[in-house]
């Protein structure tokens, strides 16, 4: 269990994409409270367009058998599900697609996978559906007639989440690798037709003896991405 975070800059320092979880349950009770909390989030004419689904115990289980069995039909040549949407552009062009390139190259290296195992990195990859043994999944969907600014709040919302988990010392992981499967997971939890799926997210603690949590993403300085006007 981590320290909890004492102010906004101490969480969001310590905010990682954790991908080893402890098992231990977290109380509904403050998952509850963190929701209700972001739930003040910026949202722009107050639209508040997320609507959230909490995955745990034994229905967790069962959509993690379910995915292994989705995955084990993707392997054997199913391409009967579409995704939501590109999760990165098609034509993601320097120095974004560096970045990319770097955390991922970054992460296996910790792992001790080399690029040309494949196998074993599509192997590592398949855990983010099982949520890194995660205790909790939470799913964020939203109307399909929202455009840009609604996602936008949609992801204002989820950071909000992220902090908050940090000041209760919980963890997390925002996995959009979840829009590849919307159906699959639009019949498990019910989102109606309407609604897209924008993403999952593992919650819980991480476990601090792995190694894969010791990872820290580079971040590009203040000065490549912002320019100052006036005095």
């Amino acid at each position: 269990m981590t320290t909890p975070a004492r102010t906004v800059t101490e969480a969001l320092d310590t905010r990682l994409s954790v991908r080893d979880f402890q098992s231990t349950p977290v109380p509904l009770d403050t998952i509850r409270q963190v929701l209700a909390t972001a739930s003040r989030s910026p949202s722009g004419g107050n639209v508040q367009p997320w609507r959230i689904d909490v995955v745990t115990g034994a229905k967790l289980d069962e959509l993690k058998a379910i995915m292994q069995r989705r995955l084990a039909e993707v392997a054997a040549g199913d391409r009967s599900e579409s995704a939501e949407y590109d999760i990165y552009p098609k034509e993601l062009v320097a120095p974004h697609r560096d970045y990319r390139f770097k955390i991922g190259e970054d992460m296996y290296a910790r792992l001790g996978i080399p690029r040309e195992d494949k196998a074993k990195r599509l192997q590592w990859f398949a855990r983010n559906y099982q949520f890194f043994g995660a205790p909790m999944a939470l799913f964020c969907s939203l109307d399909r007639r929202m455009g840009p600014p609604q996602w936008s709040d949609c992801g204002m919302f989820l950071q909000s989440v992220m902090l908050l988990l940090r000041e209760q010392g919980l963890d997390s992981c925002a996995q959009e690798c979840w829009a590849v499967y919307p159906k699959t997971i639009g019949d498990f939890i019910g989102i109606p037709p309407e609604r897209m799926l924008f993403t999952g997210m593992a919650i819980g603690w991480r476990n601090p003896e792995h190694t894969i949590n010791q990872l820290r993403s580079d971040r590009a300085p203040v000065d490549s991405f912002t320019q100052f006007h006036g005095s």
